[in-house]
Order: structure tokens, then sequence, then C-alpha cells
């Protein structure tokens, strides 16, 4: 079937957002009176858990805590999630999260070809407008359809997200490739029954990526080339190399 449509993740994905999200998390954890620090390699093993108020919680039931201080701070969470995403729309307006290489080349390519381009991802809607709202390439005009967290209660790797996308696109899921940059993103869309093309970021770069459609360190760019040691033929990912891909897969 020929490719229709390109469903876009966010962090990670469209951008480098996970260490504005962990410095959010840190300064909303001291503002709310708890001592916790998620440094680089704790938030890198936290991001298996998808969803932020989801991960606080995963973390939370990992401390040991007695059945009631750990009831007291799960209560907490959503306060502390609400604080976290103020620091990090701060942080993301004050311009300290840039979308990754390739990604404005990619979507203006596909929608010059006539195809769909969606988000499909498991944050709130609020950290997707910040990010929109921060980079003036990142327009919502850009966008068929916008799935968020708040749309898709069930997380990656649950399929939900990708399959609400599909239905509001009016397309198969043989018709769409997914571009993540998670283990649990690949999941979620091979689950609906999307092939997956990989661009891993630092936090996700050696997880489990079998099954994917291509795995790459970026979607490239003539300013920021793809290594050549990254194993693919090609400078930058183009849609003509996502469709060999399909054929060949």
């Amino acid at each position: 079937m020929k490719l229709r449509a390109l469903l876009f993740d966010v962090d990670g994905t469209l951008a480098d957002t996970e260490e504005a999200h962990r410095r959010a998390f840190n300064g909303a954890f001291g503002r709310h009176g708890y001592n916790w620090h998620w440094d680089p390699d704790t938030y890198r093993d936290l991001l298996r858990v998808a969803g932020g108020r989801e991960r606080l919680v995963h973390f939370i039931n990992r401390l040991g805590l007695s059945e009631d201080r750990a009831r007291e701070c799960v209560a907490d969470v959503p306060a502390i999630h609400r604080t976290k995403t103020s620091l990090y729309t701060h942080a993301v307006a004050a311009g300290e999260v840039q979308l990754r290489p390739g990604v404005q080349r990619l979507v203006d390519s596909a929608r010059s070809a006539g195809l769909q381009v969606a988000i499909v991802t498991t944050t709130s809607a609020a950290n997707v407008r910040a990010l929109m709202a921060a980079n003036p390439l990142l327009s919502a005009d850009w966008f068929d359809s916008v799935v968020t967290g708040e749309r898709a209660p069930r997380k990656k790797p649950a399929p939900d997200a990708y399959l609400e996308a599909l239905a509001e696109l009016g397309i198969e899921a043989s018709a769409a490739v997914a571009i993540e940059d998670s283990r649990n993103g690949l999941l979620a869309a091979a689950a609906a029954g999307i092939p997956v093309v990989i661009t891993w970021c630092q936090w996700t770069e050696h997880q489990d990526f079998s099954g994917a459609l291509m795995v790459l360190p970026s979607l490239g760019d003539p300013q920021a080339p793809l290594p050549s040691e990254a194993g693919q033929t090609f400078p930058w990912l183009e849609l003509e190399h996502i469709a060999e891909a399909l054929e060949h897969g």
C-alpha cells in the first residue's frame, strides 16, 4: 500500500526534550518538600515507564516506603506533576529545547508530497502547545492530527494513541509510518500495525529496537548529516528511503 502518512512522537523524537523534563521534575520535587533527585542514569531507567505521572508513581512505589507514606506521596503526584509541567513549559519558552535535526525537512517533504502528518504522543497537550509556541518552525498547521496523553489514557506501549490517530486520519495502519525514539513507542506503533522508523536519542540509544523498519541516530540534515558508521547508505532520511524500506521490509 502507498505511504499516506507520517506519525511523529514528540519527546526525544521531534525535539530534545528529556533533559528539560528531568530538570523540571527535580525542581518540582524541591518545591513540594521532597529531597528526591533524578540524575541522568535514574531518569534514563525511569523513561521505560511512559507518562510523567505514571513514571512518578512507579518511582515512589520502588522507594520501599511504608504503605501509609507511599499513599501520601502518591496523593501528591497530581500537584507535583502540575508544578513540573509549569517549570517545563517555562524552560521551553526560554529556548532550552530545540527541534532535532531533519524534523522540519522531513515534515516539509511529507506535506509537499501530499502526505498527512500527525503527532502521536503520551505527553500532555500543554507540553505540545509549549513546544509549538517556542519553535516558530513547529506550527500546529503542520499536523492533520494531534493525539496527546489526554486523548489516549492508556500510555505507550499500549497502541491506543496510534489507533486514535489512524481513525482520525482515516487511513489503514499499513499506509502510515511512525517516527519514534523509544522501545515503548516502537511497541505501541507495532501493536497498532504501523511500521516504525527509530531515531534514537541519548536517553534511548541502548534500548531494544528489534522489529523496527530502520534504526538511525537522527533523521539527518545537510547541516547535520548522519554518520557513516550508522550503517545507512544516505546522509539524511528522505521519503524515498522510507518507501524503499517498506517495499523490502
